[in-house]
């Protein structure tokens, strides 16, 4: 997959254990900082999805919408 070059200001903590988790998994800091915004962008839920089902494309990105818009509800019912 190609990548592009982007620059972000973290805290230097955040940076900081952003470096060790790379160290300590064999990746690369770019690698960690990659797959956590995968996961916060719910990237990583949709890959899962994909994996486990045999659905094209349209019906992943369907089913991941309507179990997003549902977890959002489900979150704005509650007090």
């Amino acid at each position: 997959m190609r990548r592009s070059k982007a620059t972000v200001y973290l805290d230097p903590a955040v940076l900081r254990a952003a470096r060790v988790h790379a160290a300590r998994t064999g990746k690369s800091a770019s690698d960690v900082v990659e797959d956590a915004l995968r996961e916060y962008l719910g990237l990583g839920l949709l890959q899962r999805i994909r994996a486990k089902a045999d659905l094209s494309e349209d019906e992943a990105m369907k089913l991941a919408n309507d179990e997003l818009h549902a977890m959002r509800a489900e979150r704005d019912r509650d007090p």
